[in-house]
């Protein structure tokens, strides 16, 4: 038995949004960035300790910091997507978590009851880094305890930790009637499980 999931990538211009879905879906990587022109929508079938899941991934390359970047009738989860090497991107994906917050519930407080949609911070272009603009550790404390989202990095590129972000995700996202705090339960989803493409 499996279910679905509306996944919302967003974030930035040039951070890597299409290129980790991607790597997730097709095991490629565009050595040249080319500009998404719209939102795109991928609907794999996921097999997840056992079980079926049909995701629908809506690579959200059009949703702006002012802009409505999905409210809880059309998305389950989201990925919020910055370069480590960009300061700029970060206070974007910021923006958009403010924003997520304030269209889903109004001023960012949950009704008693609602679910909870989880929300996945992701440090893409790990292979650059040299270049960072910050500690992780201290992005990692300030998106967990701060924010109260999940954090992990990637490398779209090197394919490294992608599988295991949206491993990540899909556990939390079955989890989030349970509880606890958004960013503990996905750390707890870091325990080894099976997680593969169909």
């Amino acid at each position: 038995m499996g279910g679905s999931l509306r996944v919302a990538v967003l974030g930035a211009p040039g951070v890597g949004k299409t290129a980790i879905i991607r790597q997730f879906l097709f095991g490629d990587y565009p050595e040249r960035h080319r500009p998404t022109d719209g939102p795109r929508l991928y609907r794999p079938a996921v097999l997840l300790d056992g079980a079926v899941y049909d995701l629908s991934i809506r690579d959200g390359d059009g949703a702006r910091p002012g802009q409505n970047p999905g409210g809880p009738e059309d998305t389950d989860a989201f990925v919020l997507v910055y370069d480590i090497c960009s300061p700029d991107s970060f206070d974007y994906v910021k923006a958009l978590r403010q924003r997520i917050s304030e269209t889903r519930w109004g001023h960012g407080h949950r009704p008693a009851g609602a679910p909870e949609a989880p929300i996945l911070v992701v440090g893409n272009k790990r292979d650059r880094q040299r270049l960072r603009f910050g500690p992780r550790r201290a992005l990692a404390a300030l998106v967990r305890r701060g924010w109260r989202c999940g954090y992990l990095e990637c490398s779209a590129k090197y394919n490294w930790h992608v599988l295991r972000l949206f491993r990540e995700l899909l556990r939390c996202a079955l989890v989030r009637a349970r509880p606890a705090h958004p960013a503990l339960r996905l750390q707890g989803a870091l325990h080894p499980a099976r997680c593969s493409l169909m």
